[in-house]
């Protein structure tokens, strides 16, 4: 589960680690995570956002997209993850990463606001792939009356 924090100048938070595939690389991300037992989708997202920027109390917009990807991790496992995104439109704010887990903290290098604009001039890796596209859409069509199925 996925969550794209949008501020009233319409800029998405994203998070970075290293890329699965090469380390080397960095890959940028919305909050999110894992759904715990017994937990809705939009349960888990409210508590995520909460754990990994410190704000509480976001009301969620739509669920606007579904992503499935395999993730292969360095040592050849792979991951089958299927990740359900919300919209949530935000004021700006600092990020306070204190809820972060240890593994959060071990994988998570940097985070930041990002224009449109700016998504499409990264030379950096974006999850998903095609997230400028995306985002662009939805900030000029508003989002989708049903939630879209999109790529890696």
């Amino acid at each position: 589960m996925r969550v794209l924090l949008l501020d009233p100048e319409q800029r998405l938070l994203l998070f970075a680690g290293p890329a699965a595939e090469n380390s080397a690389r960095t890959v940028w991300f919305a909050a999110g995570g894992g759904i715990e037992a017994g937990e809705t989708p939009q349960a888990a997202a409210v508590r995520e956002i909460r754990e990994e920027t410190g704000l509480d109390g976001v009301v969620l917009g739509p669920h606007i997209w579904n992503r499935r990807h395999v993730l292969v991790l360095g040592h050849g496992d792979g991951v089958d993850l299927r990740e359900v995104y919300f919209l949530a439109h935000v004021p700006a704010f600092e990020v306070d990463t204190r809820g972060f887990t240890a593994e959060e903290l071990d994988y998570v290098t940097a985070w930041r606001w990002w224009t449109v604009d700016e998504l499409e001039a990264t030379p950096d890796l974006l999850a998903p792939r095609d997230l400028p596209s995306l985002l662009r859409e939805v900030l000029r069509d508003g989002p989708p009356t049903a939630p879209m199925t999109i790529g890696v």
